[in-house]
């Protein structure tokens, strides 16, 4: 039992700071991501190549967020004149032609088999061991980047990005560039969520197309909707919720007898569900945000 609970809280630390990078995009600058996922996957994608290159995880683990910076600004600068229902649209259609490249470069990414046999991050612990300092690690690291995300949000950057959000007009005709703002939040952003799907794959000891879903990216959004977007509490709450709860379907196959295909069905059935009464019952999500009222 020790051993499962270390393992949801290892994930649940793993998707809370992927859920931290969107709430960067979506809570703070009020942009609609549909395809954060590549930016996870281009994290635990490098981690794969790195490694059937011969790299250390650290090394791979950088190229991965550089990689992802990169395709961020390049996001940013291609969708600067995009509305945010089309710019929501475009960033779909940029993860699909990830996960398709993904999918089909054999010789590099492994293909539709992926890439197995991973090194962890504590490979020369035991395996009591290197589950537990895997979980302290991350716990430390989601810590450390929740305090990053309040900091920023109370910093004239932060400020920035929820003027961008709320009167975009009026940010622009007080002086910000908004590309330079769209830029710099979405490749933090990007950053961030490539470390996690690097901790992820290292943690998976596995990495393949299916890790850029669009399923995926609908796990996250849930995480921020549910918790509260533009909280971090509520961001973290809502990973750890939604974690709990994929985590219970296993039990809930083996009780109601039912299949595999049924069952993972089951679990992004009973995150809408979840998702859904929140919006009715607290649109704001369970720790919504707290702005500061000017007297």
């Amino acid at each position: 039992m020790f051993e499962f609970c270390l393992h949801v809280l290892t994930l649940a630390c793993i998707y809370g700071l992927i859920a931290l990078a969107l709430n960067l995009q979506a809570g703070y600058t009020g942009l609609l991501n549909f395809g954060h996922i590549a930016f996870v996957g281009i994290g635990a994608y490098a981690v794969g190549i790195g490694h059937l290159a011969g790299w250390a995880l650290l090394p791979s683990l950088i190229a991965g967020v550089l990689a992802a910076m990169a395709l961020a600004w390049l996001v940013a600068r291609l969708g600067r004149n995009l509305a945010s229902d089309y710019w929501g649209i475009a960033t779909l259609a940029v993860a699909e032609i990830v996960r398709i490249i993904a999918l089909n470069q054999d010789s590099l990414t492994g293909g539709a088999q992926g890439i197995s046999a991973l090194p962890g991050l504590f490979a020369g612990a035991s395996n009591a061991h290197q589950n537990l300092y895997t979980t302290l690690l991350l716990m430390v690291l989601t810590a450390l980047f929740a305090v990053l995300s309040v900091r920023l949000a109370n910093s004239r950057f932060g400020r920035a990005l929820r003027l961008l959000r709320e009167q975009p007009q009026l940010a622009s005709c007080l002086g910000y560039d908004l590309l330079q703002l769209k830029s710099r939040a979405l490749m933090a952003s990007a950053a961030l969520a490539a470390l996690g799907g690097a901790l992820l794959a290292s943690y998976t000891s596995y990495v393949s197309a299916d890790y850029l879903l669009a399923a995926q990216t609908f796990l996250v959004w849930s995480m921020v909707m549910i918790g509260g977007l533009g909280s971090v509490r509520g961001v973290l709450l809502g990973a750890l919720l939604v974690q709990c709860a994929y985590s219970f379907v296993p039990f809930a196959k083996d009780y109601l007898n039912i299949g595999s295909d049924v069952a993972g069905a089951l679990r992004i059935g009973l995150v809408g569900v979840i998702l859904l009464v929140c919006l009715l019952w607290r649109s704001g999500g369970l720790l919504p945000e707290r702005l500061r009222v000017m007297p």
